[in-house]
C-alpha cells in the first residue's frame, strides 16, 4: 500500500500527518512503528491521522499515535499542525475547525500562515478523571519513589500530566525521573512528566518526558499543563510564555472552568509517499 504523507513539526515536536479523508488507509500498530522509526522509516514523535467526522457537529476526527503504536488522547503541537495542514490542503474553508479527539472536541484557529491557536478545553483536576490515585483533590501531591519525595501537580488537559517545579532546568535528571514517575502506581495509565522552572511572572522554562516517546523538543499539552499548574499556584500571570527545547509557546488560562488557549508555530517540512 502506497500512502501519501506530510512531515510537520511544532517547535521540533515532529509528526507524520496522514490524510484519511482523501485516501483509504488502515493503520496497524506495526505500520505506525515503521512510519515513526527514525532509521528505517520516516521518523517522528507521533503519527497524526485526519479522518472524516464521526459526528455532524465536528469538522474532522483527529487521532494521535505515539511512536510505540499506542493511541493517545491529546497532542497540542499536533493539533496546531493539523490546523495548518487542513488550511494548506484546503480541506476546509473555515478559519476555525472543530477536531474530535479520542476524548474531547478541540477548536483550532489558523491565525497566520505559521501561527495557530488551539483551544485545549478546560483543565481537569479530579483525580479519578486524570486518572491519578489519591484520597482527595489537592493542588500539590507528594510522591515518594525510591526514598525520594517529589512534589507534583497532577491534572489532565485531555491527557494526564504530572508537573514538577525545579530550580534549574538544565541540571534535572529528566530521563531518569520521568520514567520513575510514569511507572508509579498512582498513575494507572502512565503520565506525561513536566519539569518547569519559573523565571518570572510571564516566563517559564519547561522540559517534558512524554508517555510512549521520551523527552521531546516540545510538548504542547505539557506546556498547557505547566502553565495551568503555575497559574493555579499564583506563580505566574494568567498569560505566560513557555520556553521549551524547540522554541516558545504562549498559553493563556483565566482560571476555573475557562478554556486553555495555546498559540504557537506549525511548520511543514516535506511531502512524500511511502509503501507499507
Amino acid at each position: 500500500m502506497l500512502i501519501k504523507f506530510t512531515k510537520m513539526h511544532g517547535l521540533g515536536n515532529d509528526f507524520v500527518v496522514i490524510d484519511a479523508v482523501r485516501q483509504h488507509i488502515n493503520l496497524t500498530t506495526d505500520a505506525i512503528k515503521k512510519l515513526a522509526d527514525r532509521n528505517l522509516g520516516i521518523g517522528c514523535d507521533q503519527v497524526l491521522l485526519i479522518e472524516p467526522p464521526s459526528d455532524k457537529n465536528v469538522d474532522f476526527n483527529y487521532r494521535i499515535f505515539n511512536c510505540d503504536g499506542s493511541e493517545v488522547e491529546q497532542c497540542g503541537n499536533g493539533a496546531r499542525c493539523m490546523g495548518r495542514y487542513i488550511a494548506d490542503q484546503q480541506l476546509s474553508g473555515k478559519k476555525t475547525v472543530l477536531l474530535q479527539t479520542k476524548n474531547r472536541v478541540m477548536e483550532v484557529t489558523t491565525k497566520t500562515k505559521n501561527l495557530v491557536t488551539a483551544n485545549m478545553g478546560e483543565p481537569i483536576f479530579s483525580p479519578e478523571a486524570i486518572p491519578f490515585v489519591a484520597e482527595k483533590q489537592e493542588t500539590l501531591y507528594s510522591l515518594k519513589i525510591d526514598a525520594q519525595t517529589y512534589e507534583i501537580s497532577a491534572l489532565s488537559v485531555g491527557n494526564p500530566h504530572a508537573v514538577i517545579q525545579v530550580d534549574d532546568i538544565k541540571h534535572v535528571a529528566v530521563n531518569e525521573i520521568g520514567p520513575l514517575i510514569q511507572a508509579d502506581r498512582h498513575f494507572p495509565e502512565s503520565v506525561n512528566v513536566g519539569f518547569m522552572q519559573i523565571l518570572d511572572r510571564q516566563n517559564i522554562k519547561l522540559r517534558v518526558y512524554e508517555r510512549g516517546v521520551g523527552e521531546t523538543q516540545a510538548c504542547g499539552s505539557g506546556a498547557c499543563a505547566a502553565a495551568v499548574a503555575a497559574i493555579q499556584q499564583n506563580l505566574v500571570d494568567t498569560s505566560v510564555k513557555l520556553e521549551l527545547l524547540g522554541g516558545s509557546l504562549n498559553v493563556e488560562w483565566q482560571g476555573g472552568n475557562q478554556p486553555i488557549l495555546m498559540t504557537g508555530p506549525a511548520e511543514t517540512v516535506f511531502h512524500g509517499k511511502i509503501k507499507l
